[in-house]
């Protein structure tokens, strides 16, 4: 009695083991199944999102700076080039255009060309080709609020900005400003603000010199 109770709680026992495998058969499977799922899906969101290209094209020279990269898109780069320098052909060569190009799975694209960023405008508004190194601590340049507005109208041609009030986007261009160290004033005297910006030439000199020593260090510390 007592041996054929033993020998039935050790086929139970063997059958909840038995049981207790597959289960942990069956979790790993699905665990696995899982990974690879997950592993598709970002996968699938890398594809859908490399759709669309963002990049800065300079103007007339798109064939100079993206030529490798439209060839592993699959597209035509002489028909692409000839398209951007055609469109771009009223810009100065070489003026920064931010861009978006949409490739569809024919291997045909759709370019979409925004106008200079703010800090373009910005530097040209104020005569300068380069902001601060530290700014909030000094002045690269000014402009006017005049200049603020132009620029606003010039970015509210943008297709992300078609929308946004003009108010907002003049607010958006001072804050580009004070990002590159240039003072946005009301008016501006033009002998004052050509004794400025001789003051400031020499300031500049004087910060590539120190960079271009501090480059040269580092390199010798190599």
């Amino acid at each position: 009695m007592l041996g054929s109770q033993h020998r039935s709680n050790s086929q139970d026992q063997e059958h909840l083991t038995s049981i207790k495998g597959t289960s942990l058969e069956r979790f790993a499977t699905m665990s696995r199944a899982g990974s690879k799922m997950r592993m598709m899906n970002k996968m699938m969101e890398k594809v859908k999102h490399s759709k669309v290209m963002r990049t800065t094209i300079p103007a007339g020279m798109a064939g100079t700076h993206l030529g490798p990269t439209l060839g592993q898109r699959g597209i035509n780069i002489a028909a692409f080039c000839k398209d951007f320098n055609t469109r771009t052909a009223h810009y100065i060569e070489g003026v920064p255009l931010p861009c978006r190009v949409k490739v569809r799975p024919d291997r045909s694209y759709e370019l979409v060309i925004h106008n200079p960023p703010s800090t373009y405008f910005i530097k040209q508004a104020a005569g300068i080709q380069r902001g601060a190194m530290k700014a909030g601590q000094e002045v690269s340049g000014k402009i006017t609020l005049k200049h603020v507005y132009e620029i606003a109208k010039i970015k509210q041609q943008d297709p992300p900005l078609h929308l946004t009030p003009l108010k907002q986007i003049c607010e958006l261009v001072i804050g580009s400003a004070h990002s590159c160290g240039v003072e946005v004033v009301k008016d501006l005297d033009p002998k004052e603000y050509g004794e400025f910006l001789m003051e400031r030439s020499t300031v500049v000199e004087e910060q590539l010199a120190e960079l271009k020593e501090k480059r040269e260090a580092k390199l010798l510390r190599k």
